[in-house]
């Protein structure tokens, strides 16, 4: 993926937050959701139309977790099942979760525009399959998903729970649930792209190589 090759401008008033006490391990108590949450789970369509990342913040998973927005802290973690972000090709969405504090998003797979989004506005993720495993009836959450109905989950068939405290080396690519002490290995996050992160998004970056 060419980062370069994307816009560094964007509409949106963007918030200074950055969640990394270190550019290399973040750490911190983890939500948890199922396959296909697309970008109108992420932020609802009908809040669309403003450019204030703040405002998106406060409507971020609204439909599925009402009360997400309220209670998510800054350096918490957000894991997710298969092809997360699937959808609108806006940056909404991870500007939203970026915005909430969230430090990370983990998932079993990305949709590939919400993927390249993250990236540009400085929201890390990981993928990792084994991490993010969530119940089979997958397209049952969805739907239930899709109609704004609360998401159960059975928690012996996942891996990562919700409310476990979690942390990301992305040097090394290796996720530690630290509630149950097990680990898992997602994709490293070359120097690079651990640079992109910390310095906020690509426009930023690419401002301090000027």
């Amino acid at each position: 993926l060419d980062l370069f090759t994307l816009s560094p401008f964007h509409p949106f008033t963007l918030s200074p937050f950055h969640p990394f006490t270190s550019p290399m391990k973040v750490s911190g108590k983890t939500y948890k959701y199922g396959d296909n949450v697309d970008t109108d789970v992420i932020i609802p369509a009908r809040y669309l139309n403003t450019p204030d990342a703040k405002e998106l913040a406060k409507h971020c998973m609204e439909d599925i977790d009402a009360t997400f927005a309220s209670t998510v802290k800054s350096g918490e973690i957000m894991v997710a099942g298969k092809n997360f972000g699937c959808g609108s090709s806006r940056e909404h969405a991870p500007l939203a979760i970026k915005t909430c504090g969230v430090a990370c998003v983990i998932a079993a797979t990305f949709a590939r525009i919400f993927y390249r989004n993250a990236l540009n506005i400085g929201l890390a993720i990981v993928e990792c399959p084994e991490a993010a495993q969530v119940v089979s009836n997958a397209g049952a959450l969805n739907l239930a998903a899709s109609v704004g109905a609360e998401i159960k989950f059975d928690e012996a068939a996942q891996a990562i729970k919700a409310g476990d405290v979690v942390s990301v080396d992305f040097d090394t690519g290796v996720i530690t649930d630290e509630t149950t002490h097990k680990t898992f290995q997602g994709e490293p996050f070359p120097p690079f792209m651990q640079e992109l992160i910390a310095a906020g998004g690509l426009a930023a970056y690419r401002c301090k190589q000027k």
